[in-house]
Parts: structure tokens; sequence; C-alpha cells
């Protein structure tokens, strides 16, 4: 959790923030260069999002374990809650998962995390009745050997509130060819903003940033700060409840 103004009307969420695994599960038989890759987390999100509620200080919710433990961006009834192959990959300890296994990642870990967006959300609606929800995630470059040309895209379903604003700032920017939808299509029922903003009734959009572009801290600075300028502004516009510094 990172702290910032409830009032701010924005709260940031980063469901892939890192590849820890807890204790007792070891490298669920990968081996260790496995952890390091895409497949284990999304590279670079979590500094992005740390330097970003920093600079608009507002508050933040990180995973703290690999979604290869069990995906918070899931619904419960996804197949792909828990992975037993990932681009190419096959995890051995999730091969053999036990209904009673299931059970307790799911009340051990992603049933908290999904409770604890849910406190940030309801203080933050004590302030605003619709604050803002963004997910920040990355892609990689390349995906079974074809160059994804977008640098960042624009995921949302039914409500364009966050999404539409998001897109046009983005492209207003000059530089940047923006995925609408794309490299992936945010409309999956029972994902992480499907239950904490469409749900909810609350305006919101995930934002996937190419891993090549924040992958080191120079770039995660700079994309920190571009998507600050890009939130500001679009707080400034008629309807919207953020208030950022």
């Amino acid at each position: 959790m990172i702290g910032g103004r409830a009032d701010a009307g924005l709260v940031i969420v980063c469901d892939h923030a890192e590849n820890t695994l807890p204790e007792g599960y070891g490298t669920l038989g990968l081996p260790e260069a496995e952890l390091a890759r895409h497949i284990a987390y999304d590279i670079g999100a979590k500094a992005v999002v740390e330097q970003l509620a920093a600079i608009l200080d507002v508050p933040a919710i990180l995973s703290r374990f690999s979604r290869l433990l069990i995906d918070p961006n899931r619904g419960i009834d996804d197949p792909t809650l828990i992975m037993r192959l990932s681009d190419g990959a096959i995890i051995p300890t999730n091969r053999t998962l036990t209904a009673e296994e299931r059970q307790r990642r799911i009340d051990t870990w992603y049933a908290p995390y999904h409770q604890a967006i849910d406190r940030l959300i309801d203080e933050a609606q004590r302030h605003h009745p619709h604050p803002v929800l963004l997910s920040v995630h990355s892609f990689t470059e390349v995906w079974r050997g074809t160059i994804r040309p977008w640098q960042v895209g624009v995921l949302w379903d039914a409500d364009d509130r966050v999404a539409a604003p998001l897109i046009e700032t983005l492209v207003a920017e000059g530089d940047l060819l923006v995925g609408d939808n794309e490299p992936y299509s945010g409309r999956l029922k029972g994902d992480c903003m499907w239950c904490h903003g469409t749900q909810r009734g609350l305006p919101h959009a995930l934002i996937e940033l190419r891993q090549d572009l924040i992958c080191n801290a120079e770039g995660q600075t700079a994309w920190a700060r571009r998507l600050a300028r890009v939130m500001r502004k679009i707080a400034k516009r008629r309807g919207m409840t953020m208030e950022l510094g």
C-alpha cells in the first residue's frame, strides 16, 4: 500500500507488481531465470506506479506475489487464474494443483488483495462519489515473433469516461502510437477493473506500457512523469472528480 490523498479522486492499482513467491513454494518447479520473465510479473510496472503515486500524492496498491502463484487480474472462474502453461513454460507445481491448494491461494492472497482495493476505494468515496481507478500493467515488445508497434495501450470495456480522454491525451503527446484495446482487449469479465470499476459504477481504465520502455530506472521515471502530466490534464476536464496536485 502506498499512502496518498484519499480526497484526490484517484486510486492506482498494480496487479502484477512483483515476481515474489511465498515461502514454501520455491520457484514452482521453474528454473530461476523463468521468474525474471514477463510470465511472472509485469516488468517495470511497480517502479512506474510507485513514482506516479508519489508525484500525484495519491494512494496506490501493488501486489506482493507473482501472477504465477495466482493472478489477481482474473476472475475466480477464469481458467487462467492459476496458470499451468505460460508463453511456452510449463509451471510444474501448478500442473498437479488440488482443489484445496487452489482455495488456499484464493483465501490467502487473492481475496485479501481485492479486499484491500475495496477498502482503498471506500476511503476515496468518502470524499468523491466516483473516484477514478487507474490500473498500470506492462506488455512485451515482441509476442510469438511479432513486433508490437504500440508504446502504450489503453484497455477498457463499456465505460469510456477515463479511457477516451486517456487515449486522446496520449495521442496528443505527438510521439506515441497508442493502442485502443491493444495489445489486449479490456473486455474481460471478472478482471480487476471489472470487479472494482464496472461493478461499482466507477470510471476506470487499464494502461499497458511496453516493457522495453520501462525496463530501467530512466524509462520508469520518464513514464511516471509522463503519466502524471497526462492524468493532470484529464483531471481538468469537465465532469472529472480528480483534484491532482
